[in-house]
């Protein structure tokens, strides 16, 4: 079968939407599956709804990449997005055309600068992991590239300037709090130690807009079933090295000036993205209704014997638990527009039930004391401060992360408590080995005296939880109920 590329395409059938060519209006920093299925979607869907005309070249970010397949099927690859919305299946395929050519900076790293300097460039892109934005003095101006990804942004910028180009929009994606803002301190501090002088600076801070951005599209990447990759294919007509699978939600959030809404071409195409003076409070929405909402019904549904999130919204308890905690509980404390967080949140059900991904319950277990306190503990403080009494479900949800913790241990491990559920079955948690160690120690405790130490240990939860009135009693009474009835009729008696 031939591999895929603008001829076979053709040659294919293939009816969809396709732009051949176009001026190369976005630099991308980052060739991996979640840029292609987000970034690259989102500017292929401007590309077909508006007249914004633009094509991206991509930069291999590290030395082993992907660019010698990207520029054999010259840009082109199939995208899937895949998914249930308003509890629909959603099967969704698009050949994305948007890129043009891949670079490999360590073979040849003038084609970047080349790239750089082009006077089409609006945009620079960059997803380079967490640990791509960090400051690096050992990154020098004469490498070439220089070692950091700060560093190598910092030289082609510097090219750009000294050929006299406008500013650019530098859109960062990494996940990391703040990730625009860090990447240009990153820059401002090379500048400074390699003496590239106050102009350029000046240049930087005036004519450049750094986003921090915050991005949120669940994308498996790769279908890993060989049946299934080679029916696709045969269905297709071509061969596709770099087909790329994402569910169908997908929100990008943008911080940055009003003007650059307009700016930007994705308003004017309909698409969920949005322009926002502080992306601080959609991180909150985030992580307190979907992150939130894994942390706090998982725990306990895994003891009633569920094993991943989609069977879990087939249950109506569990699923009526989760939604009582996340329109309640949580919605009430977050400081957003209430209709946008309803959206939020609905689509968070549709996400849990999607039928394409076996997302186990297990693997959302990993750490839940940190978890617990970082998503769900500020909205149970926020709700007692704000009604004066317990949250019915999120206490609930707390008392489930101890009988996880505590359900009839077996051994600490190097790794792990080996814990065993009511099906009989053996399970290991894993997390801080303080903690583990921890829950080990109070493995004879009764209730009362595991809940006690729990709430009072300030190392958990960065204060005394025993304090708050009534807490002790109510999730010692939830614990009992759950290790006497099941999570599941425990979850139940909070409906």
């Amino acid at each position: 079968m031939e591999k895929l590329n603008y001829q076979v395409l053709e040659k294919s059938g293939y009816q969809g939407y396709i732009k051949k060519s176009a001026p190369e209006k976005v630099l991308q920093f980052g060739e991996g599956n979640f840029l292609r299925a987000f970034v690259d979607y989102f500017f292929d869907c401007a590309n077909e709804k508006t007249d914004w005309e633009g094509k991206g070249v991509l930069v291999q970010p590290i030395p082993q990449g992907l660019t010698e397949l990207i520029n054999g099927q010259e840009g082109l690859y199939t995208l899937y997005l895949r998914g249930s919305e308003k509890g629909q299946k959603v099967d969704q395929k698009r050949v994305i055309s948007f890129v043009s050519r891949c670079i490999n900076p360590y073979k040849d790293f003038d084609a970047v600068v080349k790239a750089a300097c082009s006077e089409e460039l609006e945009y620079i892109v960059s997803n380079t992991t967490e640990a791509g934005i960090v400051y690096d003095p050992e990154s020098k101006f004469e490498q070439c590239p220089p070692n950091s990804f700060p560093a190598k942004l910092t030289k082609i910028l510097y090219e750009r300037f000294k050929a006299g180009r406008k500013g650019v929009v530098i859109l960062s994606c990494e996940l990391i709090d703040n990730n625009g803002k860090e990447l240009e301190k990153c820059v401002l501090q090379h500048i400074d130690d390699w003496k590239l002088g106050e102009d350029f600076k000046e240049w930087i801070t005036a004519e450049n807009i750094f986003c921090s951005t915050l991005v949120d599209r669940i994308v498996p990447g790769r279908i890993k079933d060989a049946e299934e990759v080679e029916k696709l294919e045969a269905d297709n007509g071509y061969k596709d090295d770099l087909m790329d699978v994402g569910e169908c939600f997908g929100v990008w959030i943008i911080e940055g000036p009003a003007e650059l809404e307009e700016r930007l071409p994705f308003k004017k195409a309909g698409l969920n993205v949005q322009v926002v003076p502080d992306v601080t409070p959609y991180k909150k929405r985030k992580v307190r209704i979907l992150n939130g909402a894994h942390t706090g019904f998982v725990l306990g549904a895994y003891l009633s014997g569920q094993n991943i999130v989609r069977d879990c919204m087939h249950n109506e308890t569990i699923k009526g638990f989760m939604n009582k905690m996340l329109y309640n509980e949580i919605i009430p404390t977050l400081p957003l527009d209430k209709e946008d967080l309803m959206d939020f949140a609905s689509a968070v059900e549709d996400r849990f039930n999607n039928p394409f991904v076996d997302h186990e319950l297990m693997s959302i277990s990993l750490n839940s004391t940190s978890k617990w306190r970082a998503r769900n503990l500020p909205s149970f403080e926020e709700y007692v401060k704000e009604k004066k009494e317990l949250p019915v479900c999120l206490t609930m949800s707390l008392a489930a992360y101890i009988a996880f913790y505590s359900s009839d241990i077996q051994e600490r491990t190097e790794d792990g408590l080996i814990c065993r559920r009511p099906k009989g079955n053996t399970y290991k948690v894993q997390d801080d080995a303080w903690v583990l160690d921890f829950y080990y120690e109070h493995r004879e405790d009764s209730a009362e005296e595991l809940v006690h130490a729990v709430l009072t240990n300030e190392k958990m939860w960065g204060e005394d939880l025993s304090q708050i009135e009534g807490l002790e009693k109510k999730v010692t009474e939830n614990l009992l109920n759950i290790r006497e009835n099941g999570a599941e009729k425990a979850y139940a008696s909070c409906l």
